[in-house]
């Protein structure tokens, strides 16, 4: 069927698709995919919509294909968010070039690709929905919030020049496997803001001389002096 046919017969079952009760319009519904070879939910969203704002070109198979194309995002979107143990949509955006030319679970077109490596993260929010719901972060967390010290300490924000070397963010990285029982070893992290420099120290255990010793080591092998030091 032409796309000038598909638009006459789509203008024809409109209205006698709106009156009907529910059960005509399934068979109204089943006859449109049918006869005009789309894609059920598409088909449903043309009637859905009001009548003027379709034009002939509207109701080519575009829709079908774009229906299928996000599928195929979907699926890879996911197998990479999963991989990288589910970051936000932003650090995702950035992580799909340099995971994509090693994606091999499934055969994905050029355009597809393209579309992976332009896509934005409002996009990739909208088309991961589902699949957020269903997932939670891998890891389990070793340090719990003081709600009682925090209350006491003031807070002050933009102390920073971060535009300077010398402002460091510190976490520990826990080496635990599935359970936090009994002691194990940690990792002392600690990165420059401006510059992104990096030291790391491991520990046995989580005590505070053995995180002040990698600290206070760390703080010897930078190349600048330490003029901010937050913990993450």
């Amino acid at each position: 069927m032409s796309i000038a046919a598909k638009y006459e017969y789509y203008q024809a079952i409109y209205d006698r698709y709106h009156s009907a009760s529910k059960k005509e319009q399934k068979i109204i519904l089943d006859e449109f995919c049918n006869n005009c070879n789309y894609n059920r939910k598409y088909a449903i969203r043309l009637l859905n919509s009001p009548l003027e704002t379709k034009s002939i070109t509207s109701l080519s198979r575009r829709g079908r294909n774009k229906i299928y194309d996000e599928a195929i995002l979907e699926t890879v979107l996911t197998d990479i968010w999963k991989a990288t143990n589910l970051p936000c949509s932003k650090r995702l955006k950035h992580l799909i070039p340099l995971w994509l030319p090693f994606y091999q679970k499934q055969k994905i077109s050029a355009q597809i690709k393209q579309k992976l490596l332009e896509i934005s993260a409002a996009t990739i929010d909208r088309i991961m929905a589902s699949s957020r719901s269903k997932l939670s972060k891998k890891g389990l967390a070793t340090t719990k919030p003081g709600s009682i010290i925090k209350k006491q300490i003031p807070i002050k924000t933009d102390q920073w020049d971060e535009q300077q070397p010398g402002f460091l963010e510190a976490d520990t990285v826990a080496h635990c496997g599935s359970s936090v029982a009994a002691m194990f070893v940690y990792t002392v992290n600690c990165v420059d803001i401006a510059t992104q420099w990096t030291e790391q120290r491991a520990i046995w255990g989580k005590g505070e001389t053995g995180v002040l010793n990698a600290i206070r080591d760390m703080e010897s092998h930078l190349p600048f002096l330490v003029k901010g030091f937050g913990l993450g």
